[in-house]
């Protein structure tokens, strides 16, 4: 199967542009080499001469009623895999073919569909009415079949491949344009000539995919593997109600659930449990963890809070348990030199994280600015690792906040000044410390300019942190120490 348009088909499906089906030019755009280019395009647009890799100005001069989306390739990987997914319908041997295509070992499943012929109408014609381009045909060879999917006229190897041009033979573009050169436009011609001749001129790749598309080598199908599934699940012979009862069954499928995460080397970040009811009601306990696990021990007392607020009515005869969220989690040397770590405090916040949302448990983080607001960044602690020690070439305030104006003149610090309705008095005072705005950031609060940053020790205890700006004479204060 060849999927000419799988991009735009994507795209056309799934937003209100796909109502009027082809009858107006649609493309993909992404940018490349400093402009931005068609990635794909519809049969409507190809009508009115635009091409992928054209630029997306001369599109729209030829075309100004084209409608664009930007292309996701990502998505369109995704998309493709769904499909190979699908086509295990017709066999179990599936697999990729680059970015837009897919390849089917049909080889004894023909006859669940009466024949070869009616298998490929049948794929064409559920395809078609999913709004997809497709090109199918089969062939003894895979060489053959995508030569016939791509250059065909026909769905059939049969009719023979000598016809065909040489790109058919999935070559690279500097061995076709110098084939081409020399006369050699079609794979007959290339075949009637003696096979030392070939591999001495162009190379073994050229007769390697002659071979390849004739039988003469074997060329297998990588088919996907299917992803590991982490779930386990119990039936009861009699139904239970005490969450004490619930937790034994829970601590049995977690003890088979980290086994096949463990195999994996995967950790759980996320868990599922549901209970199924006798009266057919099902109720879920969602677990979501700071870090990933593969602990039973750990990860069972976290389950306490969830089960115990479980309404188990006439009781619960079936448990599943499932890992819907899981990462990478390699194995760890341990040894005489490597420092204990307490998991502790990742199980605090798993706590904490399941009642108020882990994205609302954060920690600071430092960044690399010497500017005093910039120089840390917050990031939620459940997916982030706390990281130091904290390189400050000048102690810095516990507290930091927008900076407040004081009333003082010169360039030295005020001796006696009011804040926040306190009259204060300067014992001692620390610096200057000049610190310059990063010019290559936009930023109004330092539009000011430079600033000089002195600490500031008070009478009546306060210890501030404030600053002058020389270019426009002010002073402001923006922290307070311990």
């Amino acid at each position: 199967m060849w999927f000419p348009r799988l991009p735009s088909d994507r795209v056309l499906r799934a937003c209100a542009i796909g109502a009027a089906g082809d009858s107006r030019p649609f493309v993909l755009t992404h940018h490349e080499k400093n402009t931005d280019r068609i990635y794909c395009l519809n049969r409507a647009a190809e009508a009115r001469g635009l091409h992928r890799g054209m630029g997306v100005s001369d599109a729209r001069a030829y075309c100004p009623d084209m409608q664009s989306r930007p292309a996701t390739p990502q998505a369109d990987a995704r998309f493709l895999q769904m499909l190979a997914r699908w086509s295990k319908r017709y066999c179990p041997w599936v697999g990729l073919d680059g970015t837009d295509g897919l390849m089917l070992n049909i080889a004894g499943a023909e006859h669940l569909f009466n024949g070869e012929a009616a298998m490929l109408d049948d794929m064409r014609h559920r395809l078609e009415r999913a709004g997809l381009s497709v090109q199918i045909a089969a062939a003894e060879t895979r060489g053959a079949a995508w030569a016939l999917t791509h250059y065909g006229a026909t769905t059939r190897a049969s009719e023979g491949l000598t016809s065909l041009p040489v790109a058919a033979l999935r070559l690279d573009a500097k061995s076709d344009t110098a084939l081409q050169r020399l006369g050699l436009r079609t794979i007959g011609d290339l075949m009637a000539l003696p096979r030392a001749t070939i591999a001495r001129r162009f190379g073994p790749d050229v007769t390697l995919r002659l071979d390849q598309a004739m039988g003469a080598r074997d060329e297998v199908i990588s088919p996907l593997t299917e992803p590991p599934h982490y779930g386990v699940r119990m039936t009861l012979p009699e139904p239970i109600g005490l969450s004490g009862d619930v937790m034994a069954g829970t601590a049995r499928l977690l003890e088979r659930l980290c086994a096949k995460l463990k195999d994996q080397d995967m950790g759980a970040r996320r868990l599922q449990l549901s209970l199924r009811l006798v009266d057919q009601g099902t109720q879920q306990i969602e677990l979501r963890l700071a870090a990933p696990m593969r602990d039973a021990t750990r990860i069972l007392p976290l389950f306490e809070r969830g089960v115990g607020a479980v309404d188990a009515g006439f009781g619960i005869d079936h448990l599943r348990l499932e890992a819907t969220q899981v990462e990478r989690l390699l194995q760890t040397q341990i040894t005489s030199a490597t420092p204990s770590r307490s998991d502790g405090l990742e199980d605090l916040i798993t706590r904490l994280g399941n009642r108020i949302g882990l994205e609302n448990i954060q920690r600071f983080l430092p960044a690399d600015s010497h500017i005093p607001e910039r120089s840390f960044q917050i990031a939620p602690a459940a997916y982030s690792t706390a990281q130091g020690p904290w390189v400050t070439l000048r102690p810095r305030p516990l507290r930091l906040f927008a900076p407040e104006a004081i009333t003082a003149t010169g360039p030295r610090p005020p001796r006696h000044f009011r804040w926040r309705r306190m009259a204060l008095t300067t014992r001692r005072s620390t610096g200057p410390e000049r610190i310059a705005p990063e010019w290559w950031l936009p930023d109004d609060n330092w539009r000011s300019g430079l600033r000089d940053y002195w600490k500031l020790d008070t009478a009546q205890g306060r210890r501030l942190w404030v600053f002058y700006t020389p270019q426009n004479p002010g002073w402001f204060v923006q922290g307070e120490f311990a």
